[in-house]
């Protein structure tokens, strides 16, 4: 409890404080379940402290939700406030640099930087030799006169390198961190818990590289703030875990959000290739000559004409080609994929050996490059798109009859040239891989959510091992909520089109938002549900705001939360279902319009037949509910959980779809969706007609006296 900087716990805060604590003497990882109000930060920090303290590790708690980065950052404030800490918070390089170039650039200039500093460190080190000797030899010492010449031919070499080396590009934000003194600046870092932002600006005011300091001082630190790719990107995670001085078993991490690592790691397994970088590797071809040229051709053109006759075929109206990658479906499901068929009927002897010379050519050019940027024959590092290729081709070869990956070609036009252009993706639908290596080599790992369970699935998707489970559903007031499962129709794809349907659903949400006192949060399955029935409620005396695709939410958000009778049409999809708080006031009643399945496009389909045969054991459902029907819901609870942010907020939750209630468990059979919800949920749920929902709620209200100069009528308008 020295890590937890308040004075008392929140009701079920300490306990799982203590059991997470026990886990990490056990070296095991915590499936960490948590409504708003559990304290879930602190209970996960303080023990992951603690342990770190005492085993000598580092704690690395991260999130992929800027709120969540801010709010982990006032933690580490108030901790460092009552009890030493160091930490740090971490972003990329280029959000950081002060030049703005890429990584590989990057590393090129701090190399040639750190050549450069250590000549002159060496040159002035003999110049201080020089005048020693020169002292001696003018008192008599005829030896000092021989080596002092010796020297005076090793400072002209030296003094020529350091010619050569001032010619190649250096970095001087770096060079100032070689040569100046940055102590002040680990003073100022360590004294505080500093945001990315204030380094950059320190640093920069002052000449330094703030990226490069800081990565050379994480390895002072207890705790780090990142972002998951710190950790979920094999590559990354290596260099960062270097950086903090650590092995991986002396690492401690805490996911926040942790129902989100799923799609994260499967983004981080994921690979494409563009028609674009296939051209240029062609044209780096035609510069190399090279016994290994024919090689590598006879691999990547018969695969760039493949992509280009795929998708040539498919384009029956071009004009519904836009920006926005669209997917063709190239996947045979008894046999090769349409690309990897053209790699097959290409004039390739033995096509493994071609993939091993051209990434082999590649490597050399690549090397080729590096060198020439560090002797500054070239102003910008140029990489190898041979390489790029290669070892995108080799994955693809491998991965041909893998059901863990979809092939994919899509295609998008050029918003510069206006032409169509493709696209190849190898799509990783289980993501178990990247995630269970890295929870594998940690010390211990919390994974920690308000949505997380079912816990058994998380474990299967993630590789983990024989957690800790730990649960705890909302301490607030039971009697400041209710939670509705109104018996509306089942809004099925096919009969969200219906005019009797949407009539139903449209005074059902009419009901919903007259009844409530403020504001009322809606959800839909899509954005153009969401329009839909915007447009309808236009009666309506509440201010209606529409959540749009591609349009700014935050800006949106705070509109509505000023307003104090309105609401809010967005997508169960979009991104003001996570992440996004709506406390006291700014929102008292959210309804979830239907079950919010994703379209189910091939690559959902893909992730069911993944899980279908990673996981079913015989059960034929399995992969729905592992890549569909859980993600949903757990998308549905989140929603939920926008509302009811405080013990003092009171607030109505509505599931409007009878798909929800306790009878669609009987008379639907698998379509119910009632027991995907854990058990102290279900058993909140009240089913409500659809027609009975608005006098539900004109009582519920009316009990707390939320009403301003009294309640609504609760008789429909005409």
């Amino acid at each position: 409890m020295r890590f937890f900087p308040y004075s008392e716990p929140y009701e079920n805060q300490r306990e799982a404080i203590e059991r997470i604590a026990t886990a990490f003497s056990r070296n095991q990882d915590v499936l960490f379940e948590g409504a708003c109000g559990t304290g879930k930060t602190l209970s996960a920090l303080a023990p992951a402290l603690a342990t770190a303290r005492s085993q000598d590790k580092t704690v690395v708690i991260t999130t992929n939700v800027h709120q969540q980065m801010r709010q982990f950052v006032e933690e580490a404030r108030a901790i460092a406030e009552t009890t030493p800490l160091r930490a740090a918070v971490f972003r990329g390089k280029a959000s950081m640099c002060h030049i703005d170039v890429g990584y590989d650039e990057c590393q090129v200039l701090r190399d040639n930087t750190r050549d450069l500093v250590e000549v002159e460190g060496e040159i002035r080190e003999l110049e201080g030799r020089e005048q020693e000797l020169l002292a001696e030899a003018q008192a008599g010492n005829d030896e000092a006169t021989g080596a002092r010449a010796i020297v005076a031919n090793e400072l002209e070499e030296l003094d020529q390198e350091r010619e050569d080396l001032a010619d190649r590009p250096t970095c001087e934000h770096f060079y100032r961190n070689l040569t100046g003194d940055v102590d002040e600046f680990y003073r100022w870092l360590h004294a505080d818990v500093r945001r990315p932002d204030e380094i950059y600006e320190y640093a920069d005011g002052n000449g330094f590289c703030g990226y490069e300091l800081l990565k050379d001082g994480l390895d002072a630190v207890d705790l780090v703030v990142c972002n998951y790719y710190h950790l979920l990107d094999p590559m990354i995670r290596t260099q960062f875990f270097r950086w903090l001085g650590r092995d991986a078993d002396e690492i401690i991490t805490i996911f926040d959000e942790a129902h989100n690592i799923e799609d994260a790691a499967r983004e981080h397994a994921t690979r494409t290739l563009t028609e674009g970088t296939l051209e240029a590797a062609l044209g780096e071809l035609e510069e190399v000559s090279d016994h290994r040229v024919a090689r590598a051709e006879a691999l990547f053109v018969p695969f760039l004409e493949t992509m280009r006759d795929v998708y040539l075929s498919r384009l029956d109206r071009t004009e519904t080609v836009g920006e926005d990658w669209i997917d063709l479906n190239i996947d045979e499901r008894d046999g090769p994929d349409e690309l990897t068929r053209g790699l097959r009927e290409a004039d390739v002897d033995d096509l493994e050996d071609v993939v091993e010379a051209a990434l082999a050519l590649g490597g050399d050019l690549e090397a080729t490059y590096e060198d020439a940027y560090r002797r500054g024959e070239t102003d910008v590092r140029r990489e190898s798109q041979v390489l790029q290729v290669a070892w995108f081709l080799q994955g693809w070869i491998d991965a041909a009859d893998d059901h863990r990956f979809l092939p994919v070609l899509s295609i998008r036009r050029d918003d510069r040239t206006d032409e169509i252009y493709g696209r190849a993706e190898l799509f990783a639908c289980v993501p178990r891989d990247i995630a269970g290596e890295l929870f594998g080599q940690v010390a211990a790992s919390v994974l920690m959510s308000a949505t997380l369970r079912p816990f058994s699935v998380v474990q299967d998707a993630l590789g983990l091992e024989d957690p800790v489970e730990l649960a705890y559903g909302l301490t607030f007031p039971a009697d400041h909520r209710r939670t509705f499962a109104v018996d509306s129709p089942a809004l099925f794809s096919r009969d969200r089109g219906d005019p009797q349907v949407q009539a139903e659903v449209a005074a059902v949400l009419g009901d919903a938002i007259r009844m409530t006192p403020g504001n009322t949060l809606v959800y839909f399955p899509s954005y153009a549900e969401a329009a839909r029935y915007h447009d309808r409620l236009g009666h309506l005396e509440a201010t209606r705001y529409l959540d749009e695709p591609a349009t700014r939410a935050e800006g949106l958000r705070q509109e509505f939360t000023a307003d104090d009778h309105a609401a809010l049409f967005t997508s169960i999809w979009g991104t003001l279902t996570e992440g996004v708080s709506f406390d006291g006031d700014d929102a008292q009643t959210v309804v979830v319009v239907g079950v919010p399945y994703p379209y189910l496009d091939d690559r959902t389909q893909a992730v069911r037949d993944a899980y279908a045969i990673e996981y079913g054991d015989g059960d034929p459902t399995a992969g729905w509910r592992y890549a569909v029907e859980i993600p949903t819901i757990r998308k549905t609870r989140q929603a939920l959980g926008r509302v009811l942010r405080s013990p003092e907020d009171i607030g109505v939750r509505v599931l409007l779809d009878k798909r929800y209630t306790a009878a669609a468990t009987q008379e639907m059979g698998k379509y119910s969706v009632r027991e995907t919800f854990p058990p102290e949920e279900r058993a909140e749920l009240i089913d409500v007609e659809s027609d009975r929902l608005r006098f539900s709620m004109l009582n519920f209200y009316t009990d707390h006296d939320a009403y301003e100069g009294g309640p609504p009528s609760p008789e429909r308008p005409d």
